[in-house]
């Protein structure tokens, strides 16, 4: 029986939020506890889902499903908070092409009786609440850290299953949805570079 290899770097990067959901204080020591949580989470993501081994076509269905819920959120807030033209341009594509690719998963999913998630779990909640609580002035910095880890792990998940999966109808979706995603890496990393440079 095939097993989920995943579940070590969620739990971890869910006791990161945490610890971030605990902390008080003054906004700006929010703020910092928001994006060290961010940056804990990216490394973790990079660093436990990428080797990780089989998974069960359950657990693949649950967590694209709701790692597409939570960009469709996140870019939703992006496009209403940010003030920078070219993040809210990219909030709005991730709502289009995470929506899409959601509503492609859905029909394969149910063919095969496995349930979708409509809900999102504690550690992407967790992520939709610190970009609400994010400054202004942090919010491109944390949605943009935010991002960098989600399409890491995703990237991850549907490699992960396209290697190893055993339903062919998942795996053409997982081979179909992959450079979509690998695309919004690289649209990441130029929008990182691009406020990293920019005046301040």
């Amino acid at each position: 029986m095939k097993t989920i290899q995943l579940l070590g770097a969620s739990a971890l990067v869910l006791a990161l939020g945490a610890c971030q959901q605990e902390s008080g204080g003054a906004p700006d020591q929010q703020n910092q506890a928001v994006n060290a949580t961010q940056d804990a989470a990216a490394g973790v993501t990079g660093a436990v889902a990428g080797p990780a081994g089989a998974m069960t076509n359950a657990s693949f269905v649950s967590n694209a499903a709701i790692g597409g819920l939570y960009e469709v959120e996140a870019g939703r807030i992006a496009a209403q908070r940010s003030t920078n033209p070219r993040i809210k341009a990219f909030g709005e594509q991730m709502v289009a092409d995470h929506g899409k690719a959601g509503d492609e998963l859905k029909p394969i999913a149910t063919a095969a009786n496995l349930a979708v998630p409509t809900a999102l779990d504690q550690r992407h909640q967790g992520l939709i609440d610190n970009l609400r609580g994010a400054t202004l002035q942090d919010f491109d910095r944390v949605y943009l850290q935010q991002q960098e880890a989600a399409h890491n792990e995703t990237v991850a998940l549907l490699e992960s299953y396209g290697r190893m999966g055993d339903h062919q109808p998942l795996k053409d979706w997982a081979a179909k949805t992959l450079p979509v995603v690998r695309h919004h890496q690289q649209m990441v990393d130029q929008l990182d570079e691009a406020t990293a440079d920019a005046p301040r």
